[in-house]
């Protein structure tokens, strides 16, 4: 059976160019050349992986979203908070404690697109960001299996990130 990994991820943006820089000033993304497809299309790097941005009227979907690993959370969650981009509503919540420790924060960019921000290890983050968490296990029962979930699958990306 063929393995299979991925490659990019594609999202509409209504302004490209506010777009292309919310990505450069919030997660470092750097614009890569692109190929011409009739109308505006840029694509960033992201570590290894590629977001690509196309310049469509379309709106965003509410709930589906892309995610990011950061090696400095408190600097992103503080550029969202300070920008207004955070986003409580769809999960109840901008900022969350899973039941193994690690946090999500979700923010909307500037075209509606929701996006997760991730990190391993709620013990790393400053007071600020613990101050402002709340845990998922206080809100939801949270069974054995439920307990197991770990959104890092792989140690070593983890420890890096750490």
């Amino acid at each position: 059976m063929p393995v299979a990994w991925f490659n990019h991820v594609s999202i509409c943006a209504r302004e490209l160019s506010e777009s292309i820089r919310f990505y450069r000033e919030m997660f470092g993304a750097e614009p890569v050349p692109t190929p011409n497809f009739g109308f505006p299309v840029q694509w960033l790097r992201l570590g290894d992986m590629q977001l690509h941005l196309f310049e469509r009227p379309e709106g965003a979907p509410r709930y589906a979203h892309l995610a990011f690993a950061v090696e400095d959370f408190d600097r992103v969650y503080r550029l969202a908070k300070e920008r207004g981009m955070t986003d409580g509503e769809t999960f109840a919540h901008h900022l969350n404690e899973l039941p193994g420790g690690q946090v999500q924060l979700y923010l909307r960019d500037p075209a509606g697109n929701l996006i997760e921000v991730n990190h391993p290890d709620v013990t790393a983050l400053g007071a600020e960001v613990r101050a402002d968490l709340r845990r998922l296990a206080d809100r939801l029962p949270q069974d054995e299996e439920n307990q197991r979930a770990r959104l890092f699958l792989s140690p070593r990306r983890a420890a890096v990130q750490a």
